[in-house]
């Protein structure tokens, strides 16, 4: 009976190849995720990403999957967010192979059921799970059938659609695609665009030859960086390897914090629908929920990941969500994450005004920030524990246990402290009024957690 306790996460399927998935293994998660979602449709949309064993391991599902009874359409070559958009347009379940950023070695399977809704551990992955484990029972009926659909053009011109950058003076933005699914992508959904892009590394390759296709690491940024200052460009984005999150760098070279991201992007979707509702994780800026109530809005706060936001936007018929790891959700995306959206926004208030995008941001940049701080610990629980009595013996603290352990000081700072769900690790996020601020509180906090 196989163990997949060490592959299946809270939000996706994900492991090393050859070691922790295989072609057999996929079939059976192919079989299993069909008898899953059975009662509700006839079909399964499958992408892939540019590693090497995508295309085998997504053959393999498609395979598992046809051998319960049900179809497969496969979109080939994508992105998540564009299989998400086939998923919504098509109405259909959706798999995309994809192990995000991780490096070359790893792949996985990031699961949605019909109109890109999320499968995730109580949603789904524990059932599929469980019937692997234990055996998945055969199909005595006829095979299903798979064909193929290209839905690129089509998911472009619905992005386009959402966001007009008809008005919008002349833009030289450079990308960097990190040799992920930027490449296959962004050619396509600016083609006509009154942008000028400058290409990094848009070639498919999913052995990473320049840096990590996760921008979230400040060292993956650096030739973004000095490109955007070398052409005097008016921005840089940087996609992750399965390009569903996008980060944004000024004119200056300087990284733009998805909470400034999150906030500009609200105040454009409240103009389209005054009082609207607007979710943000709880590691989110602070300035976030103050802007979004400023604009007229009503901002909800949850916990961290992306079935915990699209099950809080489905509950609130939010228009927005936003996280500070920049994976950026729409209401008229199907409450999905797609970070090519987030850069058309940005790029579209860019574009109709005259300064610069440091200027334009600047508003939305209301405090100082750590970024998230790992620590490895042998005993993730005492660490948490001795942090929170430590800070809830002071006065005017308040503290609160929604995902963590967020604690709110009373002269304006705070912390948000989360044990890793598949490391040995504590996360750390710390906002203050200004750099020295964070980096007192900072020491202060690991000075517990590093013991």
């Amino acid at each position: 009976m196989p163990d997949l306790s060490g592959i299946v996460k809270a939000y996706d399927i994900r492991g090393v190849v050859g070691e922790q998935l295989d072609v057999a293994l996929v079939r059976d998660l192919g079989s299993a995720f069909a008898l899953l979602i059975k009662a509700e449709s006839d079909a399964i949309v499958i992408g892939h990403d540019m590693r090497d064993s995508s295309p085998e391991l997504s053959a393999a599902f498609a395979d598992g999957v046809t051998s319960q009874g049900l179809d497969v359409v496969t979109i080939g070559l994508a992105s998540t967010d564009q299989l998400y958009f086939a998923s919504g347009s098509l109405n259909l379940p959706g798999a995309m192979f994809t192990a995000s950023h991780n490096p070359a070695k790893y792949n996985g399977i990031k699961l949605c059921r019909s109109g890109a809704a999320p499968v995730g551990q109580d949603s789904g992955l524990a059932e599929i799970r469980d019937t692997v484990e234990q055996g998945v029972p055969a199909f005595a009926g006829q095979r299903g059938s798979v064909t193929e659909k290209d839905v690129l053009a089509d998911y472009a011109a619905y992005l386009r659609k959402l966001v007009d950058l008809s008005g919008s003076r002349p833009l030289k933005v450079v990308v960097d695609a990190g040799n992920g699914m930027g490449g296959h992508t962004v050619p396509t959904v600016f083609a006509g665009l009154p942008i000028e892009i400058v290409p990094m590394y848009f070639e498919l390759d999913g052995s990473f030859p320049n840096h990590e296709a996760n921008p979230l690491d400040p060292k993956n940024l650096v030739d973004l960086q000095a490109k955007v200052r070398e052409e005097g460009a008016d921005a840089g984005l940087a996609f992750d390897g399965d390009a569903d999150r996008c980060f944004v760098v000024d004119e200056r070279g300087e990284p733009v914090s998805p909470s400034a991201i999150t906030a500009l992007v609200a105040i454009r979707e409240l103009e389209k629908e005054p009082g609207g509702t607007i979710i943000h994780n709880l590691i989110t800026s602070k300035g976030v929920p103050e802007i979004v109530a400023e604009h007229g809005g009503k901002p909800v706060r949850t916990r961290v990941g992306h079935s915990f936001i699209k099950a809080e936007m489905a509950k609130t018929g939010a228009i927005f969500g936003g996280e500070h790891s920049a994976h950026y959700y729409f209401r008229d995306f199907w409450r999905a994450d797609t970070g090519m959206l987030a850069a058309l926004h940005v790029l579209a208030a860019l574009g109709e005004q005259t300064g610069p995008l440091s200027e334009l941001t600047a508003e939305y940049s209301r405090y100082a920030a750590s970024g998230e701080i790992n620590s490895t610990v042998d005993d993730q629980v005492a660490r948490m524990i001795a942090v929170k009595d430590a800070f809830g013996a002071r006065d005017g603290v308040e503290i609160d246990e929604l995902d963590g352990l967020t604690v709110q000081l009373r002269g304006g700072g705070w912390f948000n402290l989360r044990p890793s769900n598949t490391e040995p690790l504590l996360r750390l996020n710390v906002e203050a009024a200004d750099a020295e601020a964070v980096r007192a509180l900072t020491e202060d906090v690991l000075a517990i957690v590093r013991g």
